[in-house]
């Protein structure tokens, strides 16, 4: 294939992610290619690749430095990946109040995910003064953008009466949509809700949705969350809970032996 006709086929970011998903070796040279030619969705894609692995070597160092391109042209979604990269420490030194300036900057622009991982950070007092208060404006505002993860954490706070006062109706439907928007902890919450109200079946979708979505720290703590269900359905899913998590647990075993 010539360069020409990748080049054409790479004009944006929407064939760059549909190419990833059937090819993700060839969806990684074309990425190359168009990050080159300062095609700015690519430069934040290939930080991702780089991240991921995805089709490409490995290299985290690499991948910070493709996000802070894209950053400083203006990408909200690779400023948000830069704040990732220096709180979990992929690729640089963990710092969570470099994290947390990479991610109020994305969310003063408008991004829901990094309202919602600034939000995370104030709550918990990581980089930044504890603000509770905050942290709940910044839920508020990306669960109304149809942030899914946002929609269960603001549900929370409704529910437990944060910030306002208790909302237990309101809650419940901020889970409903953050379920049907594909959070599994959404989906937990969800499932919690029609067990109580008596809807068992439909409780135990949702409960199997939050178990294969989930990840390993959700699935352990959930696993026992289960196990004082008064439902005796709801209670013996506790055991695929805890054998998904085994599972997963077994598959990181080779990766971080590498």
């Amino acid at each position: 294939m010539s360069f020409q006709l990748r080049r054409e086929e790479v004009l944006d970011g929407d064939s760059l992610k549909a190419m990833l998903e059937e090819s993700p070796a060839r969806a990684a040279q074309a990425i190359l290619i168009a990050a080159r030619e300062n095609i700015l969705d690519a430069q934040a894609l290939l930080g991702q690749i780089l991240l991921d692995g995805n089709g490409i070597g490995q290299d985290q160092p690499l991948a910070v430095r493709w996000f802070g391109i894209a950053a400083r042209r203006g990408h909200l979604m690779a400023r948000n990946m830069l704040g990732r990269c220096h709180e979990h420490g992929w690729g640089c030194a963990a710092d969570a109040s470099v994290a947390a300036q990479h991610y109020r900057i994305a969310a003063d622009a408008g991004l829901d995910w990094a309202m919602y991982n600034y939000a995370n950070l104030l709550a918990t007092g990581r980089g930044v003064m504890e603000d509770q208060a905050q942290a709940l404006s910044l839920y508020r505002r990306a669960a109304e953008l149809g942030h899914a993860k946002s929609m269960n954490l603001f549900g929370r706070y409704l529910e437990e009466g944060r910030g306002f006062p208790a909302d237990p109706q309101a809650a419940r439907e901020w889970y409903r949509r953050s379920a049907v928007g594909g959070d599994f902890r959404g989906q937990f919450s969800h499932a919690a809700v029609l067990a109580d109200e008596g809807h068992i079946e439909e409780a135990l979708g949702w409960l199997r949705k939050a178990r294969d979505g989930g990840n390993i720290n959700f699935l352990r703590v959930a696993s026992q969350t289960l196990l004082t269900a008064q439902n005796g359905q709801v209670r013996e899913l506790a055991t695929d809970y805890a054998q998904r998590c085994a599972d997963l647990e077994r598959e990181l075993v080779p990766l971080q032996a590498l």
